[in-house]
């Protein structure tokens, strides 16, 4: 793995800046695709592609893993990277999932446009396709782990929920689930080190065999947080919740769903609120700024097309609406991410 550039004295990495390229193999996280599939597989070469919006897309890094798998595993704040380059304080994507899990905190930590805060015991998955972008203020430490798409076979990529989206990225282990995960990944760290005991095919295969093991705790917690964060969500939000990803970019009226769905505007305002805390249109109304977002960011579409794929015809209500919710307009939030 090639070296760093900034190690702090007292051994922690800090993100930001040329300080932003440590983060030790914190910065094997790199850069990532667009959730699309036609983004897949654009990006090739070390340094990483820019795609037509500027934002530039960067491969797992294949050539630095022990032995060459399609899997790195080891400690974040150390004096390892991926690539010298990548530029980690700005908006990237990357095309491989990545696992971090912080022995410090609190870490501020950017995905698709949100912002987490994990704090020490907390994990952050990051699955390829999605924007990210490192702290310049937070210290990473911990253990990272990297992936490359295909490594795994299919049924236990199915297993496993490695494209599960709609999960959550901070996941928050109780005492008996982290040291559980901790024995989980420190085996697959020794596996991965281990390159003299087994010749190369079968030291690929225990490793997806241990990596596997590690998967499967790591999306039962995921579910788990999943469940966890909807709380009382019953029948009622759940069936708004999917009628809102399937309609979201051309009907944006409670009272349309509300008929859709058969129950009263008060009955889903009720179950929306117990759910979320949001009301039924604030609900939409953040989907809505999440897929512009993802739009504005991922591709290089005229504002006006943005605008009609999230279904607003009309490129000023678009505008107006983007900035009420954002602060920004369409514009210059494209602008800041180039």
């Amino acid at each position: 793995m090639a070296a760093i550039r900034d190690q702090g004295d007292d051994g922690r990495v800090r993100g930001g800046g040329d300080r932003g390229r440590a983060g030790g193999d914190r910065g094997q996280t790199g850069g990532g695709r667009s959730q699309t599939g036609d983004d897949r597989g654009r990006a090739r070469g070390d340094a990483g592609q820019a795609q037509g919006d500027g934002i530039r897309t960067f491969p797992f890094p294949a050539e630095l893993a022990v032995g060459g798998v399609g899997m790195q595993i080891g400690p974040m704040g150390t004096d390892h990277t991926w690539h010298a380059d990548a530029p980690l304080h700005r908006v990237h994507r990357i095309d491989f999932h990545v696992v971090m899990l912080f022995t410090d905190g609190p870490v501020r930590h950017m995905i698709d446009f949100a912002e987490y805060q994990a704090d020490a015991g907390d994990l952050l998955w990051i699955r390829p396709g999605q924007v990210h972008r490192f702290s310049r203020e937070s210290v990473y430490r911990g253990t990272v782990l990297t992936m490359q798409p295909g490594f795994l076979p299919r049924a236990t990529v199915e297993a496993t929920g490695l494209y599960r989206y709609d999960l959550p990225p901070l996941l928050h282990p109780d005492p008996a689930q982290l040291t559980a995960l901790r024995a989980a990944l420190d085996q697959l760290r020794r596996e991965y080190e281990d390159t003299a005991t087994l010749p190369l095919s079968l030291h690929t295969a225990v490793l997806r065999h241990t990596l596997t093991a590690a998967l499967l705790r790591l999306a039962h917690l995921a579910a788990s947080s999943a469940e966890t964060s909807r709380g009382h969500t019953d029948s009622t939000f759940t069936r708004f919740r999917d009628a809102v990803e399937r309609g979201f970019a051309t009907n944006h009226s409670v009272s349309a769903y509300a008929d859709a769905l058969g129950y009263s505007r008060r009955t889903l305002v009720r179950a929306v609120r117990a759910a979320t805390g949001e009301t039924p249109k604030g609900f939409i109304d953040k989907r809505v700024v999440l897929e512009a977002k993802r739009l504005l960011a991922h591709t290089d579409l005229p504002i006006g097309r943005v605008g009609v794929a999230v279904g607003f015809p009309d490129a000023a209500n678009f505008s107006k609406f983007f900035h009420l919710h954002t602060g920004q307009t369409p514009v210059g939030f494209r602008a800041e991410l180039r």
